[in-house]
């Protein structure tokens, strides 16, 4: 387990995908906020490609976000669209209605950091978040992210189109704002 100072990141286990599910996926605002793709309702007990780790997808590493006091899941981490040629990953995380305003958001890219630069040696990650997230934007800069850009009406996200902004970290700047 990848420990932060109140969450760990731990592999996924099956058991975590019911509950991923009901307090991620079947919320339609939510999992329209949260996805690329339009929101639509997963059987229970389908092979939920958002849940389901392929441990041969060299790509994507799944995380479960557990609280380090108690082991509680409280939500879901990734780091994604990996690309080894040219050093870079994506950061991507859902939390819980319940863990949210606790500041495990700003833990969870902290750990994510450490995981991308410190152990797969990353140069660069990137986040894009809906432009009105402000806790996912909170957490980004907390953790020394750069705004780069806004990609204007860019999300189509319950009827409308949101713009995301665009948030990158190099591996140097980790490591001074670190020291």
């Amino acid at each position: 387990m990848l420990r932060g100072t109140t969450i760990g990141l731990r592999a996924r286990h099956e058991e975590d995908i019911p509950l991923l599910r009901t307090e991620l996926y079947d919320d339609v605002v939510n999992g329209s906020r949260s996805e690329a793709a339009a929101w639509r309702p997963i059987t229970p007990g389908a092979k939920d490609p958002r849940l389901v780790v392929d441990d041969t997808n060299e790509r994507t590493v799944s995380f479960s976000v557990v609280e380090l006091e108690g082991g509680t899941l409280i939500g879901s981490a990734d780091l994604w669209g990996i690309d080894n040629h040219s050093r870079n990953a994506h950061i991507g995380l859902g939390l819980f209605p319940s863990a949210r305003g606790k500041g495990h958001g700003t833990d969870v890219v902290a750990v994510l950091c450490h995981y991308g630069f410190a152990v797969r040696g990353l140069r660069r990650l990137q986040i894009e978040t809906l432009a009105d997230n402000a806790a996912m934007l909170r957490s980004a800069e907390r953790n020394g992210f750069v705004r780069e850009g806004v990609l204007r009406s860019s999300a189509w996200v319950m009827g409308e189109f949101l713009d995301e902004v665009l948030l990158g970290l190099l591996a140097d700047e980790w490591k001074s704002g670190r020291s």
